[in-house]
């Protein structure tokens, strides 16, 4: 079977050649036919001439474009070398290269169609509480909406078909997610195998600090919810709304029964307004999941 092996990288030459070298290593002694891909998202280091060096097939954006358009650009150029299976894996050197022959072996026994490396089933060197908690939350998440048990919805070492890499990923802030939802969704069979998760030698790129990446994954999650489960997000919101506005009606009369008056007619305007303002958002969310589907 044809493998490519796909990398995205923005600077990072101090682990792309040995990302690579592993790669080539571990591939070889398997004998396995295989191709290496790194896309570089418009590196102001040496990270493509690394790659090159080394015999990776790279393309390069002129620009910074981000992971997601990154992804997408990863997706396609990988399905022009026209493989079998196609693994996606960091080039921060925190998966270890030596276990794709784990990821790929359920696609290849024709068990899985995406295999994804969880780093809650395997062992994680290093992981900050903030950044452990808010995947944990991702995977609860992706879990609910696909009624399919995933322990790391985030991980970036995974392994899928050709058919799988050609579904349409739009999603410029939740596609590790959208990859997923969207297999399980178009009947593939997804598994996943344990993964070894090292701890990254520099600082992140991916999280400033505790504080933005908890604000970001909280975002991020609502994302999800908006846009697979919109009957339920905006469920939840409308439903507030009503609440708050039944509430505050309930208390008008008993005002009304007590003292015989409301207690001013914005008290009456603001629950009128509560509950037109769910109705009307329970309605988007039932016009969004009819466009959904």
């Amino acid at each position: 079977m044809e493998i490519c092996i796909t990398i995205p990288a923005y600077n990072e030459e101090e682990t792309i050649g040995s990302v690579i070298s592993k790669i080539k290593k571990v591939m070889e002694e398997n004998k396995y036919n295989y191709k290496i891909l790194v896309i570089d998202d418009g590196s102001k280091d040496n990270t493509a001439k690394i790659a090159k060096e080394l015999g990776a097939i790279v393309f390069s954006h002129q620009k910074n474009n981000g992971l997601a358009e990154t992804f997408r650009t990863e997706m396609k150029k990988a399905i022009e070398l026209n493989p079998d299976i196609i693994v996606h894996i960091d080039a921060d050197n925190q998966y270890i290269p030596s276990e794709i022959p784990n990821l790929i072996k359920p696609i290849i026994d024709k068990k899985a169609d995406i295999v994804l490396g969880s780093r809650f089933k395997g062992k994680i060197e290093s992981m900050p509480l903030i950044k452990r908690l808010g995947n944990k939350a991702f995977s609860k998440v992706i879990s609910n909406i696909t009624k399919t048990k995933i322990s790391d919805g985030q991980t970036g070492f995974r392994a899928f078909t050709k058919e799988v890499a050609k579904m349409n990923i739009q999603s410029d802030h939740t596609y590790t997610q959208e990859q997923i939802i969207k297999a399980v969704k178009n009947k593939f069979r997804l598994t996943e195998v344990p993964a070894y998760f090292a701890k990254r030698k520099d600082k992140s790129r991916l999280m400033k600090n505790p504080f933005d990446y908890a604000i970001k994954a909280w975002v991020n999650i609502l994302r999800v919810y908006r846009d697979y489960e919109p009957l339920r997000f905006f469920g939840y919101f409308g439903g507030a709304f009503i609440t708050i506005g039944l509430l505050l009606g309930i208390w008008i009369l008993i005002t009304l029964l007590k003292t015989g008056g409301v207690g001013g007619i914005p008290r009456v305007i603001l629950s009128a307004l509560f509950i037109m303002t769910g109705v009307q958002i329970m309605l988007f969310g039932f016009l969004a999941d009819m466009n959904r589907k």
